[in-house]
């Protein structure tokens, strides 16, 4: 939407207009003390609650009652093939094959597996290059990869830095880097969406430019996975990973997600931690059989999945399915896009959005920077009736979700958070 008005009236209009309005309902929206919804924005830490999955985690808990260890073969969703249950939908959701996909683990342990397979570093390109503001999991993985190969984790990260004054990395920065250090970077990873700026990287650019330097790429994709088009597959990244409790709505701590590129289906040569559930499908409970490594992302696996994390992600993944990402993805722009036309009509000089303003650098997320601010204004919003996410030392991330936020939430949080600046 090009144009957007100020106003409730003209925010009710859009939520009229909205074809995806009806999903709201399918959500859990927490209320305050008086039963009052309140206003979240913090889909970008914890997605809501979508209302079947109770049902579809209690369908496994009445077959675990029921059937007990038949429930791997009998259960209504077999617990046996479960995470196949949920690789399509997600596949579609990152833009990638179903072989590329797979579910299981945590995101730390993910991003763990993924360095053991493709962060081989020797004498001459043993470094790994990261944004200087990534996620601190991030930046904690790749220093404690470089100290159990045996090098300086000071010495061998090497950090993409915003400009001095900017708080947005530059593209022509990395490739001033790369020029100059490429034939010393064996790894780059990068937070596909940075979780702080909400900046959205062009995926496809950054892995053709590191691969022209002889370095494997990899992103972590925690802030993109159903927020975003990462078109994981035609960006040509070899790996990438991501949470499904964020923008994925599955829960506190659930699973997440990995990809690897198709190219690296089945190769047999690349090293990796292993366990039974990455052997052959067809021999895997003979037991005894020497290791037979499964083609694409599940020969990543180590074990049996956990079903009823796995039950809430299959409730969110069917929401998803229903409503089509792409018309989510339209969605998106049109409320962040009138979210951020509200904010600059505030006129507030201590405002600025350090968000990208281009939609196709950014996720829903906007980064909200105060000046002379502190988490007193993050405490006057939760007593508001807004749940933000604050970031030391002066950002609100706010988050308009496009599944389960309104542009009425929108234009509520502006009108609210324009009351809490205005001076008593």
């Amino acid at each position: 939407m090009s144009h957007y008005k100020l106003g409730l009236d003209f925010a009710k209009e859009l939520d009229q207009k909205d074809q995806l309005a009806n999903f709201r309902s399918q959500f859990h929206i927490p209320k305050d003390k008086n039963g009052v919804e309140l206003i979240y924005m913090t889909g970008n830490s914890l997605g809501l609650q979508p209302k079947i999955t109770k049902d579809y985690i209690q369908q496994e808990l009445d077959d675990w009652a029921k059937l007990g260890v038949e429930g791997h073969t009998q259960g209504k969703h077999p617990w046996l093939h479960y995470h196949e249950f949920l690789t399509e939908t997600m596949a579609e959701i990152v833009g990638a094959k179903p072989i590329e996909v797979v579910v299981m683990n945590s995101l730390t342990v993910n991003l763990h597996l993924m360095m053991v397979s493709f962060y081989q570093p020797t004498k001459k390109r043993y470094k790994i290059l990261i944004e200087a503001d990534a996620f601190p999991s991030d930046k904690y993985t790749v220093e404690s990869q470089l100290r159990h190969h045996g090098y300086d984790d000071k010495e061998g990260l090497v950090l993409w830095k915003a400009r001095e004054g900017e708080e947005l990395a530059n593209y022509e920065d990395l490739e001033a880097i790369l020029e100059q250090n490429g034939d010393e970077i064996a790894l780059i990873m990068i937070g596909g969406v940075n979780y702080y700026t909400g900046q959205f990287f062009d995926l496809k650019r950054i892995t053709k430019l590191g691969h022209k330097h002889g370095c494997i790429v990899g992103f972590d994709c925690a802030h993109g996975a159903g927020n975003v088009s990462l078109n994981l597959h035609n960006s040509g990244a070899d790996f990438a990973v991501w949470c499904t409790y964020k923008y994925l709505n599955s829960g506190p701590g659930s699973l997440s997600g990995a990809f690897i590129h198709e190219r690296h289906a089945n190769r047999k040569d690349l090293n990796r931690f292993t366990g039974w559930w990455s052997h052959n499908k067809e021999t895997r409970f003979k037991m005894r059989d020497e290791f037979d490594q499964l083609p694409g992302a599940e020969g990543w696996q180590l074990s049996n999945p956990p079903i009823l994390s796995m039950a809430a992600i299959r409730a969110s993944l069917d929401v998803f399915k229903s409503a089509g990402f792409d018309k989510l993805c339209l969605k998106s722009k049109a409320l962040t896009g009138y979210f951020e036309f509200l904010i600059n009509k505030l006129n507030n000089t201590n405002i600025k959005i350090i968000t990208p303003k281009h939609p196709d650098e950014r996720g829903c997320q906007l980064s909200i920077q105060v000046n002379y601010a502190d988490r007193a204004l993050h405490d006057k919003l939760t007593k508001a009736g807004i749940i933000t996410d604050w970031r030391e030392p002066d950002v609100i991330r706010c988050a308009p979700v496009p599944l389960y936020n309104s542009f009425e939430d929108v234009y509520q949080f502006v009108e609210r958070l324009k009351t809490i600046l205005s001076p008593s």
